[in-house]
């Protein structure tokens, strides 16, 4: 089951959502069930996956901070200062005031660097030199948290993975299996937005 990680103050529930505020309990309680009759629990996942706060980064979403105090606010290119730790974002539905925040597979890594220095397809995904990856390590799923400005890579705590986000977020050290998924991202009317999914699923492994 997907971790929460909640943003104070932000409206995480659509109005549909709110008129089935038992469809996830129910679908909980049926986990047991359906692998007790030996039917695929990959179907439940995807059920849950239809929750409007689990759904993937959508073209034309917004991102706003974890864990912001008030009103979620979409961040700015500006926002994001080239060369500083990375800040963290989820996704956001503008239109319906949703926060994608009900999976930490939703969770991404912001960071800005100097557009010379990516190559050109990282540079045609990134926003006046600002980058979206997934926050969430290939290896075994914890945070990718920190900026190593000398050997310019980002890097897990966890077993020290190392990617490369000039080159697409390829691995550079470490046990992860693949690159960090990188999130399409371009500015419109001032803001970052999505312009297109996830490069690959976010996570430890590939969804099915």
């Amino acid at each position: 089951m997907n971790e929460k990680e909640m943003i104070p103050g932000a409206t995480t529930a659509s109005s549909s959502a709110a008129a089935c505020p038992g469809r996830r309990e129910a679908l909980k309680l049926c986990a047991g069930a359906c692998i007790g009759f030996g039917l695929d629990a990959a179907g439940l996942n995807r059920a849950l996956a239809d929750e409007p706060t689990e759904q993937r980064p959508t073209k034309g979403d917004r991102l706003v901070v974890v864990g912001a105090d008030g009103a979620p606010k979409p961040l700015a290119a500006t926002d994001v200062k080239l060369g500083e730790k990375p800040l963290f974002a989820f996704p956001y539905d503008a239109d319906q005031k949703l926060v994608r925040d009900g999976s930490r597979l939703n969770k991404v890594l912001l960071i800005r660097l100097d557009p010379g220095s990516l190559d050109e397809a990282t540079r045609a995904r990134s926003a006046d030199g600002v980058l979206a990856f997934s926050a969430v390590c290939t290896h075994q799923g914890c945070d990718v948290s920190e900026w190593v400005p000398e050997s310019k890579t980002l890097l897990c705590f966890c077993h020290f993975s190392r990617f490369d986000p000039c080159r697409s977020g390829q691995v550079m050290a470490g046990p992860a299996p693949r690159s960090l998924p990188h999130l399409p991202v371009a500015v419109e009317r001032g803001e970052l937005a999505v312009t297109a999914p996830f490069s690959a699923s976010p996570g430890a492994k590939q969804s099915s």
